[in-house]
C-alpha cells in the first residue's frame, strides 16, 4: 500500500520524515517557534532541505536556539558563524539571528509571550487550508510579518512567515489525499 504525501516531500527519505513528523504539526512552545522560524528564514532563496541537512549544525552554532545566550553574540561571533562551512554563511541572516534573539527577548521584558502572540494573531487554533490551492502568502501571514517587523524582527517577509506558519502548524496545508491531512 502507497502512503500519499505531499508533492513536496518527494522521494527523500529526510523531507519525508520532516513532513511525515514534524511539517504541519502544531508548535506551542515560544522558543521552538522561535527557532523554527529561524531556520525559514535561513532558508530563503533556498531548498528546506539544505536546511535540514544543516539543521544539527544550525543547534550547535546558535547554542541550541536558546535566545538568551543568541543575544549575547558579538561580532567575533558573527566573524566565526560566516567562517562554519557547516551552516549557511550569510552574514546578514546571523545578523538578523542575533538581532531576533534580542528582539524575542525583549517581547518576553514586556510580558508578552511569544507562542501566545502568535498563536492569537491565528485565532488560537490552526488554520485548514483546502488542500487544493497552496499560497505562499496569505493577509494573515501579511499581518503577522508586520507586527514582527514592528517588534524589531528580519527576515520575516510574508512569505518567510507562512511557510513558517505551515511548518508549525499554524496552517494545516497538507494536500487533499495526503494522509497527515487532518480532514
Amino acid at each position: 500500500m502507497t502512503v500519499q504525501r505531499c508533492p513536496w516531500a518527494g522521494n527523500d527519505p529526510m523531507m519525508r520524515d520532516y513532513h511525515d513528523r514534524e511539517w504541519g504539526v502544531p508548535e506551542h512552545d515560544s522558543r521552538a517557534l522561535w527557532e523554527k522560524l529561524i531556520l525559514d528564514g535561513f532558508q530563503a532563496g533556498l531548498s528546506w532541505s539544505i536546511i535540514l541537512r544543516k539543521r544539527d549544525a544550525f543547534r550547535e552554532v546558535f547554542k541550541g536556539f536558546d535566545p538568551e545566550i543568541v543575544a549575547r553574540f558579538d561580532e567575533a561571533d558573527i566573524e566565526r558563524l560566516v567562517t562554519d562551512a557547516r551552516i549557511i554563511r550569510s552574514r546578514a541572516k546571523i545578523v538578523a539571528t542575533i538581532g531576533n534573539a534580542r528582539a524575542w527577548l525583549a517581547m518576553c521584558e514586556a510580558g508578552e509571550d511569544f507562542a501566545a502572540f502568535i498563536w492569537g494573531m491565528a485565532g488560537d487554533a490552526p488554520i485548514v487550508g483546502d488542500g487544493v490551492h497552496l499560497p505562499t502568502k496569505t493577509p494573515l501571514s501579511e499581518e503577522i510579518s508586520r507586527a514582527l517587523k514592528k517588534r524589531g524582527f528580519k527576515f520575516v517577509g510574508p512569505v518567510i512567515v507562512y511557510a513558517w506558519m505551515e511548518a508549525c502548524g499554524i496552517v494545516d496545508d497538507h494536500v487533499a489525499g495526503c494522509f497527515r491531512r487532518k480532514n
